[in-house]
């Protein structure tokens, strides 16, 4: 697919088909950074003031970003529930639209573009804790704040996100946080813009890219800021001194076959070094040497670098993976397909922090929504779960000179394109 170079309908084009259609139904959280609540799309509202309240909440949502806000006003706008009845627990005084910070990584805009204040985007009469979870209880149906409040509730949506786990890499946090140190990161809104400062102003040496073992939300991003910037750097001349790596836990580019498949061969065409098989795990600012592991064996490998752009490893918030709720791996533990909880079956989950083997994007969250959001009321009823998610996930890959790859799939890697139906 072929874009244009306005990187406002790069994002909008980034959406599927099936994200399109399903997208007035989302909170149109954050999107709103893009100034394109013109479009009907995205509704401002009007956000009431918390209102006490120590009985039991109806509907308890735990978080405020892009799944739990998306939720929220799927609920509100059903109309089985009076939006008195939904609660937010959400910290942050700010709605981030994060897929940006590739953007801004990029020069394509400022951080400050990505950000929106919380209140807008939840229903007018929610009630808005702004609170951190501690812990949960679920077997006492009860939820347990930062601050020591404790909350009980009928219905408990999971919706936190992820956890940046900047500290299990070595040496990472000093880096990112030393201006004059070539290390960033667009995983986070204090570094986004470092990130264009850093790969701006690189002309010649080493840039490597680096991906975490597990999962991580926006699969693609890693190596978008890469591909943009190595489209860049090819513009302005100075590609040929400049050597690239792309260092990863995988064996390809990406996990889906097909698409994997093509982006390897980019790689080799571009001549991007792939350092499959291997994780970041150790980075030495001063000395510009980051240490990798190979996965397989344990062994170390030290590499020099000019600039190093890391993914940070991440994991689901440790109020989940300390509590009853969470699977194996941390995540919270649902069905795949009604998004209810294995074990306590007024708990749903939605999102980055739930334990689907699917990608964690914003075009999941948008097919997750609706499922949850009718399998929640069937609950309260007392009536079978009948809406199944399928896995349907997007992850729009930029790769330079205004172009972009859409990788669209369900569960078991299953291809689910949708992006034709817009022509060619």
């Amino acid at each position: 697919v072929e874009l244009s170079k306005d990187s406002t309908e790069i994002l909008l084009l980034c959406m599927s088909s099936k994200f399109l259609r399903s997208f007035a139904a989302c909170a149109g959280a954050g999107i709103a950074a893009l100034g394109i609540s013109e479009t009907g799309l995205i509704r401002k509202m009007v956000f009431a003031q918390e209102q006490p309240n120590e009985g039991r909440h109806k509907v308890l949502i735990i978080g405020g970003g892009t799944a739990g806000t998306t939720v929220a006003n799927q609920i509100s706008r059903k109309g089985q529930i009076t939006e008195d009845k939904i609660t937010i627990v959400e910290p942050s005084q700010h709605h981030y639209y994060q897929p940006m910070w590739t953007m801004v990584g990029a020069g394509m805009y400022q951080k400050e573009d990505s950000r929106r204040l919380t209140k807008d985007y939840l229903p007018s009469r929610s009630q808005w804790i702004q609170d951190s979870v501690q812990s949960l209880q679920p077997d006492e149906n009860a939820v347990t704040l930062r601050s020591g409040r404790k909350l009980h509730y009928e219905t408990l949506i999971v919706a936190p996100g992820l956890q940046l786990d900047w500290h299990k890499i070595p040496g990472l946090v000093d880096a990112l946080e030393d201006a004059s140190c070539p290390v960033a990161s667009i995983y986070h809104y204090r570094h986004a813009e470092k990130a264009q400062r850093v790969l701006s102003g690189l002309t010649h040496g080493q840039a490597i890219f680096t991906v975490p073992v597990g999962g991580i939300k926006c699969g693609g991003a890693p190596q978008k800021i890469m591909w943009t910037w190595e489209s860049s750097w090819a513009a302005a001349g100075t590609r040929p001194k400049i050597d690239i790596a792309f260092a990863s836990p995988l064996l390809t580019m990406f996990h889906v076959r097909k698409y994997g498949a093509a982006l390897d061969e980019m790689a080799t065409a571009r001549g991007v070094e792939t350092l499959f098989g291997t994780e970041l795990v150790a980075v030495d600012g001063p000395a510009r040497r980051a240490t990798f592991r190979d996965v397989k064996t344990g062994a170390r490998a030290e590499r020099a670098f000019d600039a190093l752009h890391v993914t940070p490893p991440m994991s689901a918030p440790d109020f989940i993976k300390q509590s009853p709720l969470a699977a194996a791996n941390g995540f919270v533990s649902v069905d795949r397909g009604t998004l209810q909880h294995a074990r306590y079956p007024n708990v749903f989950a939605i999102g980055d922090a739930a334990d689907l083997p699917t990608s964690k994007t914003a075009a999941a969250i948008c097919g997750q929504a609706p499922v949850l959001v009718h399998n929640l009321h069937q609950h309260l009823a007392g009536r079978p779960l009948t809406a199944v998610y399928d896995g349907y996930t997007s992850c729009p890959i930029l790769v330079g000179g205004g172009k972009l790859m859409l990788a669209e799939f369900k569960y078991n890697q299953e291809i689910a394109e949708t992006f034709g139906a817009f022509g060619d």
